[in-house]
């Protein structure tokens, strides 16, 4: 698996300078300067759609500083701190460019070629921070934490294993197959689409009635 799964809480930003100071950073910046079409639901979803992440997870070989990888939003924006009774709904989809081994961001060793099991990662780890047991209180929840992590690591690598199911999607309006799991905190799906790798994962939507398309116009998600 790619080293850049590693980088899910990574994100990159920016904005103009104002004044020798940098400005309030734009956040479709990072978006719009990655060298891969981005993917969210179809048309099929009406409701609210907004961005989240863009992240690298290392510089390449002739292209410092590219974007990887990055999340799009749909419904509510999943919780940042406990809530005891969260009942948020969500689906959000992961974008992952395909890439071949490349430098590290340090130069000292070389990054996997992406996978679907980067998506799978992310998709997974991304569920996990929009996660919080209500028996944990916050000392325990960073070993939790951990620990379901590890999990999602292993299960990320082992696609074909009896941890997940396969289930057919649309990807611009075509069935494309996608590997599946459900859990207690929501479920996470991933596999391929036309110049990337798809992730996602939600709660409180239902997965089997999700379609993708790619994002022509990435204004839809900074609408209010």
């Amino acid at each position: 698996m790619d080293a850049t799964s590693h980088a899910v809480g990574t994100a990159t930003a920016g904005g103009p300078m104002v004044g020798g100071q940098a400005g309030p950073a734009d956040p479709l910046v990072p978006y719009l300067s990655a060298d891969f079409p981005w993917y969210g639901l179809d048309d099929g979803w009406t409701g609210r759609r907004y961005l989240m992440q863009a992240g690298a997870g290392g510089p390449r070989s002739g292209a410092g500083g590219s974007v990887d990888y990055g999340t799009l939003g749909h419904g509510e924006e999943p919780a940042r701190h406990y809530e005891p009774r969260d009942v948020r709904r969500f689906a959000v989809v992961v974008t992952v460019a395909r890439r071949d081994s490349r430098r590290s961001a340090d130069n000292t060793g070389t990054l996997e070629a992406t996978s679907a099991s980067s998506a799978a990662w992310l998709a997974g780890s991304g569920l996990l921070a929009a996660t919080w047991p209500g028996q944990l209180d916050r000392a325990l929840r960073q070993d939790w934490l951990d620990q379901q992590s590890s999990l999602a690591w292993d299960l990320a690598d082992d696609l074909a294993g009896p941890g997940w199911s396969t289930l057919s999607l649309p990807v611009n309006g075509l069935p494309q197959p996608f590997r599946y799991r459900e859990s207690e905190y929501g479920w996470v799906l991933a596999g391929e689409a036309p110049g990337v790798l798809l992730g996602a994962f939600g709660r409180g939507v239902s997965a089997y009635g999700a379609g993708f398309s790619t994002v022509p116009d990435l204004s839809a998600y900074t609408r209010p």
